[in-house]
């Protein structure tokens, strides 16, 4: 490149999506043993949100942890889902299940912050939530706590919705 010229073109560290929160939840290895030895690869799963009630989880597998990690964020970042919140907290108590783990959370008043494990507090702090409680049952493995808690935020509905949805006021 002659001196003085500017490089226009994208550098691959630019990212499209660099308002989203991202934070990596688990790295596996896993060892396939072949004629040579052992050849390693990784899965990454990754939670994404805005931090403003939306969030999504991606899992990427590749034979390196970087590659696998950005294939778990591209995923994680098109899987956005709106999450209902009422005053930095969930609107009701809700249980979330998933394989053999179970997730509930409760609403939390102001200045509690986020009481909960790291998988379910990933997913809280990229969706934006500021108060809650948290209990998990059953199994403790990050992928399947990260599915059970997606799957309890995304069944929490607000007063407006269920009236809108019934036709009815409460």
């Amino acid at each position: 490149m002659a001196k003085g010229r500017r490089d226009n073109r994208k550098k691959k560290d630019d990212k499209p999506n660099s308002g989203l929160i991202e934070r990596t939840v688990k790295i596996k290895r896993c060892a396939a043993v072949v004629k040579g030895g052992r050849r390693f690869s990784f899965a990454a799963m990754v939670v994404c949100g805005d931090g403003k009630g939306k969030v999504g989880w991606g899992y990427g597998k590749a034979n390196e942890v970087q590659p696998s990690v950005e294939k778990a964020n591209k995923q994680a970042s098109r899987s956005l889902v709106p999450i209902d919140m009422v005053d930095g907290s969930i609107p009701h108590r809700v249980d979330g299940r998933f394989g053999a783990a179970k997730v509930v959370l409760l609403p939390a008043g102001p200045g509690t912050g986020i009481i909960a494990g790291s998988a379910v507090r990933a997913v809280c702090e990229a969706a934006g939530v500021k108060n809650i409680l948290t209990k998990s049952f059953g199994s403790n493995n990050p992928v399947t706590l990260v599915k059970a808690t997606m799957d309890a935020l995304t069944a929490c509905r607000t007063k407006e919705d269920v009236e809108r949805l019934r036709g009815v006021t409460l």
